[in-house]
């Protein structure tokens, strides 16, 4: 891994708990850079499904995933992080619910997951890292500074997607969707390989009926406050 003087948060948590808005605001107000680690997976599907690749050939997809031309670009107004996928933007395809399924489907594959570790640390670099995901602070970066860890109900969360579906024009179901997003909680918690889980050090906040803005200032208070206790002891 790479210098781990340069601080990192990490933001993990299930879908629709709010860890990607939440995410583009902080490193956004921090200054620092960002790694959406979801957007990778659903990147990853969506090349394999344009190149023909089977979500069931384990070598195909790992080869894929270790030359994955994926970028991150942070929209003016904060409202999404656009991702260009060997140079197209493809934002609103991957926020399709097949798409994370998919993405959700190849996250179990221990050789996909391995050949985007490393993709998802060369992130890191100076002043600071905010990556957001699922395993982040479990297995991505068991070292960074500050763990969060983001939940909310499942019918908090259908609602948030709804509503961000119906806003980039993809027709949703709510009942749908609260079906979906209980199938993939239960398969990322139990996955063999770096399961959906709060590390042990994380500080876990439930954003149930919470407004993101206190979410943020709450994430940076708990920022601040351990980057005083480093600066103190360097």
């Amino acid at each position: 891994m790479k210098n781990t003087t340069i601080p990192i948060v990490t933001l993990d948590g299930p879908g629709g708990s709010g860890k990607g808005t939440v995410s583009l605001i902080l490193a956004t107000q921090l200054g620092w850079h960002m790694l959406d680690s979801g957007a990778l997976y659903r990147g990853l599907a969506l090349a394999a499904h344009r190149h023909n690749v089977s979500l069931d050939n384990e070598t195909a997809l790992a080869t894929l995933a270790a030359h994955l031309d994926v970028q991150f670009k942070p929209l003016p107004d904060l409202s999404v992080t656009q991702v260009i996928l060997e140079g197209q933007d493809v934002s609103r395809a991957l926020r399709s619910e097949a798409c994370g399924t998919a993405a959700s489907q190849i996250a179990t594959i221990p050789a996909v997951r391995q050949a985007l570790l490393a993709r998802q640390r060369a992130f890191l670099n100076a002043p600071g890292l905010v990556a957001d995901g699922r395993d982040m602070g479990t297995v991505v970066f068991p070292s960074a500074l500050i763990k969060i860890f983001l939940t909310a109900s499942i019918e908090e969360r259908a609602k948030r997607r709804y509503k961000q579906l119906i806003n980039i024009g993809i027709d949703a179901k709510l009942p749908t969707l609260i079906t979906e997003i209980a199938e993939r909680d239960q398969r990322d918690s139990t996955r063999n390989i770096a399961p959906l889980m709060a590390a042990d050090d994380a500080n876990i906040i439930d954003t149930t009926g919470v407004f993101i803005d206190n979410v943020v200032a709450s994430i940076l208070s708990v920022i601040r406050k351990e980057l005083s206790v480093v600066n103190m002891h360097t």
